[in-house]
This record gives structure tokens, C-alpha cells and sequence, in this order.
């Protein structure tokens, strides 16, 4: 694929990891715990995600978010793409999570969301905007105005342990 079909939003190889920031379910009175790190896994720099998912104190998630920013602090418009295309790496088989924000998710509860897996060898993950799924609310994705992008570690009890080397938009 050529550099005019993607649009890297993030690409640890330099200070990228900067552009990110951890949290769990605590903000909300779970116990989750998450610990982030920049990481080299079979040659490729990347951001590490690890941590405990716990569903005590209805908890349930840890994550890594992105804020996306247009042009003078506005909503990041997306609609010339078709999607998000991911670099990731698991400690084992897991399924995971995409989770985008936008103008129109203004309660922390409400998000759209995209499942993938992850496991031992890299993968590339490409997953379309139509693929996205409201929850805790009815508007449909405005790609228009997209605020945050995370990677989520969620819903189950469990050990994470999820890698990103890279974030990309694809037409």
C-alpha cells in the first residue's frame, strides 16, 4: 500500500508513545490495574499495555487513548478514510478492542467500538468505520469529528498483554 492510500496517526518508532496515556476502571471505582511501557518485541518499537482486568466495584477494562486533534484544537475530521488499520502484537490469543470518540460522546460510558484479536506474531488489523458499533448511545459514527482512539483491554477478567507498533487510517 502506498503512503497516499494511509495516514499514520501513530508510529512509535520516535516519541509517539508520548502521544498516548494509560488508564483503567478506577476512574470509576474498579480495581483493574494497567502498566504501559515502550517495548521491543521481535525487533519492532512499540507501546506495551499490560495489566489486570477485574470485574469487582463494576470495573471491567484497562486502556491506552490517543486524542485526536484537527486543525486549531478541533474534532479530527476522518471521512476521506475508510477505516483504522493497526500493527499489534499479544502475549497470547486474546480478543481486543477499538474504541473511537467523538463530539457526540459526551458521557465516559458512551463510545463506538470494534473488536479484533491479537497473539504471538504480529498482525496488521484492519477494521472499517462501517464495522464500528454505538455503545450507550444512537447516533451513528460521525467521522467528521472523531476527539480519541483507544486500545481496550475489556469485559472479561484476565491477564492483557498487548502490543502497538503502529496506528494508521486507510482509504
Amino acid at each position: 500500500m502506498t503512503r497516499t492510500d494511509e495516514w499514520v496517526l501513530s508510529d512509535m518508532r520516535d516519541a509517539g508513545e508520548r502521544e498516548w496515556r494509560a488508564f483503567s476502571d478506577r476512574v470509576m471505582g474498579g480495581i483493574s490495574r494497567e502498566h504501559v511501557s515502550v517495548a521491543q518485541i521481535d525487533g519492532l518499537r512499540c507501546l506495551r499495555l499490560q495489566g489486570e482486568v477485574r470485574l469487582e466495584h463494576n470495573g471491567g477494562f484497562i486502556q491506552i487513548a490517543r486524542a485526536l486533534q484537527g486543525t486549531g484544537g478541533t474534532p479530527l475530521d476522518v471521512s476521506p478514510y475508510a477505516g483504522v488499520r493497526l500493527l499489534v502484537w499479544a502475549h497470547e490469543e486474546q480478543e481486543y478492542l477499538v474504541h473511537l470518540r467523538t463530539r457526540d460522546t459526551t458521557r465516559p460510558w458512551q463510545y463506538y467500538r470494534a473488536a479484533f484479536s491479537a497473539g504471538p506474531t504480529w498482525r496488521t488489523i484492519t477494521l472499517p468505520f462501517d464495522g464500528f458499533h454505538p455503545e450507550q448511545l444512537r447516533q451513528p459514527l460521525d467521522r467528521r469529528t472523531l476527539t480519541s482512539l483507544g486500545i481496550v483491554a475489556y469485559g472479561r477478567r484476565f491477564h492483557a498483554d498487548i502490543a502497538v507498533a503502529r496506528v494508521a487510517l486507510y482509504r
